[in-house]
């Protein structure tokens, strides 16, 4: 008879995983990809870098899990304010200021979702979730388009260009010392994000 791990045993290897997966995405945040070593990871989860392995087939596949797990938080982050209360410019608005505000807040991690140097895996993972994050975008664009708020316009065209420079926007800021302007940095990057659809600014919120 096959052996059958009993709900114990299951239930203490997710809590193990789970543990793992916290441990590297700290690691990651600190050190970025390159450096988050199965050993680094393995140490700062407090186990021997050969448990790793009970978990993940090898370190590429840990940093997929990493990334899905972050990014993925981020895109639900996103889409809970694009979706919600308030006019498509409004919503869009509020998108890039949340979005751009969270990065700045967490700079390490961010920069490893965004841009650090990683191996194709992670690569894959990062042109997955930029898809995602354009549909979004493209959506509340084309919301725009239908109350006449937004000018007509290729919705998809707009989502990627705003895809693509809120994130290069970001790159340079993430790397910099925590004192710089983020306030300013977030009235200029949610302004560009509306000259961008073609809006006018919104009122502000009450």
């Amino acid at each position: 008879m096959a052996y059958r791990k009993t709900p114990a045993e299951i239930q203490r290897l997710s809590s193990a995983r789970e543990h793992l997966v916290a441990r590297a995405t700290e690691v990651v945040a600190e050190v970025g990809w390159s450096q988050a070593s199965v050993t680094a990871v393995a140490d700062a989860a407090g186990i021997a870098a050969g448990s790793v392995y009970q978990h993940f087939p090898s370190k590429a596949a840990l940093a997929v899990e990493v990334f899905r797990r972050a990014a993925g938080h981020e895109v639900d982050v996103l889409a809970s304010v694009l979706t919600g209360p308030g006019s498509p410019v409004e919503r869009l608005t509020d998108g890039v200021r949340v979005f751009a505000g969270r990065a700045l807040e967490n700079r390490g991690l961010a920069y490893a979702l965004l841009a650090a140097p990683a191996e194709p895996a992670v690569g894959g993972e990062r042109l997955a979730f930029r898809r995602r994050y354009r549909a979004l975008f493209a959506e509340v664009v084309r919301e725009g388009m239908a109350q006449g708020l937004l000018p007509p316009q290729n919705g998809d065209i707009t989502a990627a260009a705003l895809t693509g420079a809120v994130g290069e926007v970001l790159v340079a800021p993430l790397g910099a010392p925590e004192e710089n302007d983020t306030d300013g940095l977030l009235a200029e990057l949610t302004a560009m994000a509306l000259r961008c659809a073609g809006a006018a600014s919104p009122s502000p919120r009450p």
